[in-house]
């Protein structure tokens, strides 16, 4: 019963993390001259128009396993034609960066809801995201579980392996010929992505970057 309670409590902070990160990369791309997502509809809300299945049930079998404290998960790609932008390398950057800025904007507006939350209670805040943090008051946890997703998804995006956001900076910082060779190397970019998750790199990543963050983010929820 409570791994169903997080996954549904979970639910509304997963799938705005992953819509607004697809329709960031989208608008961003529009407004830097690629109107390839817009016409296919990615500026949008719609979750029709982002989430994908197996990125639904890899949400879902997260929360299974981590117990209701991590969840990982992937909506539909946005399509760009980087020969649409005015700069092509620096515009395919800033498009892709537009996606982890979304989250880590997103974040910041669920703390300020948990903010006004434990404002509202008549107990003390820090109690009060406690008690989120540890599922024992559903709301307060679907309002922390926002914040969690948006930093899972900022840092995991950031690392610079294609196809990943991140991959695009490292790509724009590097030599013209060495970013072509990384480019050529996105077919195989998931599965590098799926081992390293595997063997758990991931979270050693997270550990440094991505509780920090988190930590932040709390610290200014509690006031």
């Amino acid at each position: 019963m409570d791994l169903i309670i997080s996954i549904i409590c979970g639910l509304p902070g997963f799938a705005f993390a992953i819509m607004v990160h697809e329709a960031a990369h989208a608008f961003a791309a529009w407004k830097l001259g690629d109107p390839t997502a817009k016409s296919m509809g990615r500026i949008s809300l719609d979750p029709r128009r982002h989430l994908d299945p197996l990125g639904v049930i890899v949400y879902v079998a997260m929360i299974v396993f981590s117990g209701g404290r991590f969840a990982f998960g992937w909506a539909k790609p946005v399509m760009v034609n980087r020969f649409n932008f005015r700069d092509p390398r620096r515009d395919f950057m800033l498009s892709s960066l537009a996606g982890p800025a979304s989250n880590l904007l997103q974040a910041f507006v669920w703390t300020l809801l948990l903010r006004l939350y434990a404002a509202a209670s008549p107990l003390p805040a820090l109690l009060v995201v406690q008690r989120a943090l540890s599922m024992q008051d559903r709301i307060g946890y679907m309002i922390f579980f926002g914040i969690m997703i948006n930093v899972v998804l900022a840092v995991f995006n950031m690392i610079p392996i294609p196809p990943l956001d991140g991959s695009r900076l490292l790509a724009w910082m590097l030599p013209e010929e060495l970013a072509y060779r990384m480019d050529r190397l996105e077919p195989f970019g998931f599965v590098v992505v799926l081992v390293l998750l595997y063997l758990g790199v991931f979270g050693i990543v997270f550990r440094f970057v991505g509780y920090p963050l988190l930590e932040l983010y709390l610290r200014l929820a509690v006031g």
